[in-house]
């Protein structure tokens, strides 16, 4: 065993570094700007150093175990660990937010506390993504609430007070049942109760009490993921949202939700989850269509973007409910590729509205030709998200595809049935899609537009935009080069009894 607290590290390094921000001497915007940026990076290149030097690939156990007493009062420990399934989410968590960081050079209004946030973000998803304590898995999640709240209440757009307040009351609200489920499992016929997972997973409970258990987890991850109808505060908080911002909540915050539902509902609760699968499958089936629909009628440009978040975490709930290891596989894949994909789509439509100054699709058009290089990068990052092959949406659908095939306990007409609604998805998807990038850069250009003239991309962001593309084109021709990462754990997850405890 490793006792060289590494995980602690790279939990606070983020946090207690913003934390000096205040002490900076003040010699404008730019020494913070950089201060982030090297903060970012640091952190980002600590992390792939643990993984490749630490961390033992063929071992599906946890690793880097740490465990600290922090509160005596209801045994709250600082528990940390990583296995396969994490180290992919944190290293997404890793390089989401050194782009977003360099994404936010721009801002100018109070760049002390917007960079804090955001650092105090960093720290407390890769804390989420570590957590092997469901009392401190609770504690990280909450820690999102302020930073993001603050983030939409300070740099949001002219709704930003209404967004943020729905933001807050969504996810603040639905945050409490992860708590009372916490507690049930902790102190359920239990002496000396105990948050820690790994002794967790080998607790029984009667099935009716595992289900409430498992709705209540279930209700929390609704809203973040998000998973319809508790997905509408997912649109206004993007279309207010600084874009730097939207990065870090489509590429890594709607991440959280997946992640818990694999890590405590599915591990933890095998039996109620082998109830919930089929609905789940049918939830996500249903989901992509509405999302893909709804997408289509959005007149605004960040709003047609977050719906089609919506209709893609579809395959999440698709692959996870399909109880098979290419359908699980490839709903990890899919929450990576996703994150990548809609950073790169909400980041291009940011700077595409800082020079239109419209997010309005009626009212672009023709800004091809004065934006060649945000179009082809904007094209390209389209193309990804509608899943062509070649890139990682592409293998990640075709996996989940082939995860409702293989499960054996489904019958031929609720799989008939489900391939058919996510085909009637998959045709829609190019639709909304391509109906934006004609609506922005063909045609002629609107008399809406008050300038004439707009520049083009300049190096750094360019430079975003194809660091983020790389990994959607090289998951896309090589996808086992990730898929090793979690295929361990994902067969051990699998391995446990997915038959209910009657």
């Amino acid at each position: 065993m490793n006792h060289y607290p590494w995980l602690t590290i790279i939990v606070i390094f983020p946090i207690l570094a913003g934390l000096l921000i205040p002490f900076i001497s003040y010699e404008g915007n730019k020494i913070i700007r950089w201060y982030t940026l090297g903060v970012c990076p640091s952190e980002f290149l600590l992390i792939i150093y643990i993984f490749c030097y630490q961390y033992q690939f063929n071992d599906n156990s946890i690793q880097l175990k740490e465990d600290y007493n922090w509160i005596n009062f209801m045994d709250f420990h600082w528990r940390l660990g990583i296995d396969g399934f994490s180290i992919g989410l944190i290293l997404l968590t890793g390089f989401i937010t050194t782009l977003a960081s360099l994404a936010a050079w721009p801002v100018t209004r109070n760049p002390r506390l917007f960079h804090f946030l955001m650092l105090a973000m960093y720290s407390g998803q890769i804390g989420l993504f570590a957590s092997q304590d469901i009392l401190l898995f609770f504690f990280t999640w909450e820690l999102e609430l302020l930073p993001v709240y603050l983030l939409l209440i300070v740099w949001g757009g002219k709704r930003r007070l209404y967004a943020a307040t729905k933001f807050v009351l969504y996810t603040a609200g639905s945050s409490i049942f992860i708590l009372i489920g916490a507690l049930i499992i902790a102190f359920y016929k239990s002496n000396n109760s105990t948050f820690d997972f790994q002794i967790l997973i080998g607790k029984t409970y009667p099935l009716e009490l595992e289900v409430i258990i498992y709705l209540s987890f279930l209700l929390a991850y609704a809203v973040k993921l998000p998973i319809i109808p508790f997905h509408t505060w997912l649109p206004d908080t993007h279309g207010e949202a600084h874009y730097s911002t939207c990065m870090l909540l489509a590429g890594i915050l709607l991440k959280m939700g997946g992640y818990g539902l694999v890590r405590i509902n599915m591990e933890l609760l095998p039996h109620a989850h082998s109830l919930f699968a089929p609905w789940l499958v049918g939830a996500g089936a249903i989901q992509i269509v509405y999302g893909a629909l709804t997408s289509l009628s959005q007149r605004n440009l960040k709003r047609r973007i977050a719906y089609s978040s919506v209709s893609h975490m579809g395959f999440v709930l698709i692959g996870i409910g399909s109880l098979t290891n290419i359908g699980l596989n490839g709903a990890i894949l899919q929450m990576i590729s996703h994150g990548l994909i809609g950073a790169s789509l909400f980041f291009l439509s940011g700077i595409s509205y800082d020079r239109t100054r419209t997010l309005i699709l009626d009212q672009m058009g023709g800004i091809a030709i004065s934006m060649p290089k945000i179009f082809t990068l904007f094209t390209s990052s389209s193309i990804a998200s509608l899943a062509l092959p070649g890139t990682s949406g592409f293998v990640a659908e075709l996996m989940i595809f082939l995860g409702v095939v293989d499960n054996n306990n489904y019958s031929f007409p609720f799989k008939t049935i489900i391939l058919a609604i996510q085909g009637i998805g998959i045709i829609l998807t190019p639709i909304y899609l391509l109906s934006m990038l004609r609506q922005m850069f063909y045609g002629y250009k609107s008399s809406e537009l008050s300038i004439t003239y707009f520049k083009d991309a300049v190096p750094r962001e360019i430079f975003i935009s194809i660091f983020l593309f790389l990994p959607i084109i090289g998951i896309g021709i090589y996808p086992n080069f990730v898929l090793s990462i979690w295929d361990n754990k994902t067969d051990y997850l699998l391995s446990q009894n997915f038959s209910p405890n009657l």
